[in-house]
This record gives C-alpha cells, sequence and structure tokens, in this order.
C-alpha cells in the first residue's frame, strides 16, 4: 500500500498532515521507510550519508565544499557524458590557413598592440616532476641484465655526450664512483650513470621538475627549459615599459627550487636582453584536489582519511583566474628549441597574438553596437556573420529567432573570454585535437578534446577522430576581459559535465581517481575559440630524455 502510494517524484500520497499530527514518530519512520526503499528500487543514492563528521571537517579544512564532494561521488557514479562532436576540425571547416600577406598583417597588428599599456602575461604550467621522461631509464634499473639492451637505453648511452646535462653528471659519477662516464662505460658499469642521474645522491633528475633539467647547449652557456621561455618571452612578449611578465605554475615542494634558480638567473638574462623580468608563481590549489573512491566508489580512506589527489592541469583554471593581464600566452614548459630554432616560434606566437587582438577589437565594437535600443536588423545580421564565420559559433536556427532572441543570443556569445589557439599539423604526436562540436544549449562551436570525451566504441565518432588532420600543441593565446576592461570570471565558463577517470593504486588497493576538466579542454569549453595552423617547427615538446637528442635539440647558435 506504501509503494502504491508514492507519486512520480518519490513523495507518499496519504495524508501526511494527518498522520504527522496523530502518529508523529511513526509518520516519520513510514515517511523515511517509503523514500529508503524508493531510493534502493530506483538505485538514488544519498551521498551526504557517505560522508562522517570527521570527512566533513577535513573537507572544510582543504576549503572544499561538500556540494563539490557529492559532485564527484555522483560522477563517480555515472561517469562523464561523451561530447556529440559534428567532424574534427579542418582547414576552412574551423581552421584558418594564414597566407603570407595575412601573416605580415598581424605581426604589425601585434606589434603596434605591444606600444600600448597594455598588459601581457606569459604562463606557464611547470608543477609536474620529471619522472616520466625516464620511464625506460627506471626500467633499465629495474632490468635483470647489466648492459642496455633496448633501443631507447642504448640510445641515451651511446650519444650521452650531446646531452647538456653531460658535464654535471660526469661530476657526480666523479664524486660518487670515482670513475668517469667515459670509465663507467668501459667497465660495464652504465647502470652507476644513471643512478647518478636520477637518484638524489647525484643530479636527482627523477625528482625535479622538467623547468629545471638542462635542455640545450651553447657555446658559452647550457640552459633550463627555464631559461629558455625567458629567452622566448622576451622576443614576444615584452610590453611597452620594456618588461616581461612571467607567471609559473609549480609544486609545493619544487618552489623554492624553482625561486633559487630564478634568482640565480635573472639578472644575467636582463643584461643580455636588455628586458625586466617580472616572475611570479603559484601552486595548484588544496581546493582542487579530488576525492578518491574505491572499485565500488565509496570514498577511499587511509587511517580513516579520505584521500584526495590533485585534480589534473584544468584545476590551473583557478591560478589563471587569479592574474591580471589583457592578454596572457599559454605554452608548457617542454616546448622549447634553441636561439637558432627560435624565429619561427616567435613569428607565429606574435600572429596568433595579433589575430587575437584583432578579433577581440571587433567583437568589443560589435558589443557596444548591441548596447543600442535601435540596432538595425542588417547590423544584427552582419554581427552575427562574424559571429559564426570569424569566432566559430554557429546555431542552426538562427534565422528563426525573432530581433530580440538574435541580440541576446548575440550578446551571449560575444560577451566571453576568447583564445586563438595554434594547431599543427597530425603527425602522430600526442595531444588533443581541434573539433567541431554540439553545445548544451544545440549550438555548435569550435573544442579542443582528447580522445577520452570522444566514444570511441561508436565506430562513427571514432572515424571522426582518425579523420583529424591537426592536433593541439599547447599554444594559445587568451583575452581574458571584457569590452568594458573588466577581467572576466574564468570560472563561469568550466564545462563541469566533462572529466577523466583513471585507474590508480595506493597502498596495494585499487582506487579510482577524478581529473577536473582539463585546461585548455572543458575549462575552456565556454570561450570564444579560434584555431590557426602553425608550423610543426614551433613544437618541440620533450616527453622523453631521448627527445633531446632530437636535431631541433641540438642545434646551436
Amino acid at each position: 500500500m506504501i509503494m502504491a502510494g508514492i507519486s512520480s517524484i518519490g513523495l507518499p500520497l496519504f495524508s501526511h498532515r494527518m498522520v504527522f499530527s496523530r502518529w508523529p514518530n511513526v509518520a516519520v519512520l513510514l515517511a523515511f521507510n517509503c523514500i529508503d526503499t524508493y531510493n534502493k528500487i530506483y538505485n538514488i543514492k544519498n551521498y551526504n550519508m557517505m560522508l562522517s563528521n570527521n570527512d566533513l571537517q577535513q573537507i572544510s579544512e582543504k576549503c572544499i565544499s561538500e556540494s563539490q564532494i557529492v559532485h564527484q561521488l555522483k560522477s563517480f557514479e555515472t561517469g562523464f557524458p561523451f561530447l556529440k562532436i559534428i567532424n574534427a576540425a579542418s582547414p576552412g571547416q574551423g581552421i584558418t590557413i594564414a597566407s603570407d600577406a595575412q601573416i605580415n598583417d598581424l605581426l604589425e597588428t601585434w606589434d603596434a598592440y605591444l606600444k600600448s599599456n597594455a598588459s601581457i602575461l606569459k604562463f606557464v604550467p611547470a608543477s609536474g616532476a620529471a619522472s616520466r621522461m625516464f620511464k625506460d631509464l627506471y626500467e633499465f634499473l629495474d632490468a635483470d641484465y647489466a648492459e642496455p639492451t633496448k633501443p631507447a637505453e642504448i640510445k641515451f648511452i651511446t650519444e650521452i655526450k650531446n646531452f647538456a646535462f653531460y658535464n654535471a653528471l660526469n661530476e657526480c659519477c666523479l664524486k660518487n664512483n670515482n670513475k668517469s662516464i667515459d670509465d663507467l662505460i668501459k667497465n660495464g658499469e652504465t647502470k652507476a650513470i644513471v643512478s647518478n642521474l636520477l637518484n638524489s645522491d647525484g643530479l636527482n633528475y627523477g625528482a625535479l621538475p622538467k623547468g629545471l633539467l638542462l635542455f640545450h647547449t651553447y657555446n658559452n652557456e647550457k640552459r633550463t627549459s627555464l631559461q629558455e621561455h625567458l629567452v622566448e618571452g622576451g622576443l614576444y612578449a615584452s610590453n611597452a615599459s620594456n618588461e616581461v611578465n612571467i607567471h609559473f605554475t609549480v609544486s609545493t615542494e619544487h618552489r623554492q627550487l624553482f625561486e633559487n634558480h630564478v634568482n640565480d638567473t635573472l639578472s644575467e638574462y636582463e643584461n643580455v636582453l636588455g628586458k625586466k623580468f617580472n616572475i611570479s608563481f603559484s601552486e595548484q590549489k588544496t581546493s582542487t584536489d579530488t576525492i578518491a573512491v574505491d572499485e565500488q566508489n565509496q570514498p577511499f580512506r587511509e587511517n580513516g582519511k579520505l584521500v584526495f589527489r590533485p585534480g589534473g592541469h584544468g584545476a590551473l583554471i583557478e591560478n589563471l583566474n587569479d592574474l591580471n593581464a589583457d592578454v596572457i600566452f599559454i605554452k608548457n614548459i617542454d616546448n622549447v628549441v634553441p636561439d637558432s630554432l627560435k624565429n619561427q616560434t616567435v613569428k607565429y606566437k606574435k600572429a596568433i597574438a595579433g589575430l587575437l587582438i584583432k578579433l577581440q577589437q571587433k567583437a568589443f565594437e560589435n558589443l557596444q553596437l548591441l548596447e543600442k535600443d535601435n540596432i538595425s536588423i542588417s547590423s544584427l545580421h552582419e554581427i552575427a556573420l562574424f559571429c559564426e564565420k570569424e569566432l566559430n559559433n554557429i546555431h542552426p536556427d538562427i534565422n528563426k529567432l525573432d530581433k530580440s532572441d538574435l541580440k541576446q543570443y548575440l550578446k551571449s556569445k560575444l560577451d566571453r573570454p576568447i583564445r586563438v589557439c595554434g594547431m599543427v599539423k597530425n603527425t602522430g604526436e600526442p595531444g588533443g585535437g581541434p573539433f567541431l562540436t554540439v553545445n548544451a544549449d544545440g549550438t555548435v562551436s569550435t573544442q579542443i578534446l582528447e580522445s577520452s570525451q570522444i566514444d570511441l566504441s561508436n565506430p562513427t565518432e571514432k572515424a571522426k577522430m582518425m579523420n583529424s588532420t591537426h592536433f593541439n600543441p599547447v599554444d594559445l593565446v587568451c583575452g581574458v576581459k571584457n569590452y568594458k576592461g573588466e577581467k572576466f570570471n574564468l570560472l563561469q565558463y568550466v564545462d563541469k559535465q566533462t572529466g577523466f577517470i583513471s585507474s590508480k593504486s595506493k597502498g596495494g588497493k585499487e582506487l579510482k581517481a577524478l581529473e577536473l576538466p582539463g585546461l585548455w579542454n572543458g575549462a575552456m569549453s565556454d570561450w570564444n575559440t579560434i584555431f590557426v595552423e602553425v608550423p610543426m617547427e614551433t613544437f618541440n615538446p620533450v616527453k622523453t630524455v631521448n627527445d633531446l637528442l632530437r636535431p631541433e635539440h641540438q642545434q646551436i647558435r
């Protein structure tokens, strides 16, 4: 009888007022039993009940709200929906191919903008440890053979003198083993060389971040990737006061090392480049950590306490949001080249920045027009054409909108952050790709997606991904202020329905970890996004230590 009296919204239909007045305790019991039974039948969980008072205290100390944790627990249960893609972006369909004349025009636009009072910043995610660079070498140390056997091991040893860190590593070998690298190789003690590279009694490269590793050799110096970013920033992001602002996101454990490195470096580079550098750092906020769960999606605990994990690079949208600048470049810490190859990088960095300025200025002009009550329908149509053709916002039913709705739609699409993203031709390098996707409001726009956001079990969707001609090298320039000069709250433009769940282990037990929407994926989902093809030469990431042996990292001036 009770279940028959439950409505479609899960509430009892009997006269609850009468029951509560006569038998309040019985009524409460019946009500809870009804709801509990209903929840079990329809598999509805009370996620708040999973958390104890101690849990809530721990959550509060991390400045995380209970509602955030509940949302994360639900995400483990439901997973993240795949995004609906129209197709991979391609030249002429979402990706701009600029002619030489257009590139020159964009360079002039950026150089002129640099003479204004605008604030410019370079944002470099640099918090990750470099341990993954040395995966092959760690496996070599654990192997049951003494001499290099696998191709990666052989290449590392045979070409070891070509690494920028060779001299420093040789000094460690002399100190710890009383033998040079050459002598260790002759004696078949190559594992000692690798140990000196990776372990704390040597260079400790296995525990250091990439930004502090020596990447390149010059005639008179050797540079870390951080130092290469200083030089590069001075070439395209120097403002009217001849200042270069660079912000690095770092881990707490490495911050002091970064600060020491910058302090040891800055005066020399300021003198050589004739620039004033303003270097700042921030750390990923503990409030962006995500809760871990076990294989039954219950909160994972260790010694009675909830286990949290870093939320991935998407958490850095908080760091980015804390910065105040008119234009912000974003580039990964390991994507640098020696000076002899910097011309192309600088040229196209300036070009995509020039395009950002052109598009932003046009968007601002249109937003000012949209403030007028007497704007004509023909002007609205011109703005709509700009919105679609140049900002890649497509409304399938735009012709059905009346004047008022069209005006509101255009305002909503124009008045938001904007980014221009360099895209390189797909040659098999790892990375997300540019796509035309369907948004929650039914409109279509350009997005950077990872493969995990696409339903690869669907042959049609998989084919769209496989047909992708370009991929994302993390080469972005962003406009984060509105047409009134006010900074956008970037957290309002995150698609919280995106993310990634992975399997990990802790203390010998399996757990699930949740990553927040990626910084250039879901975290920037509701930005205006423009893709421009840039040369492959501008993308030279260092994912493994042997990547430093590639020709593009060996050229010196």
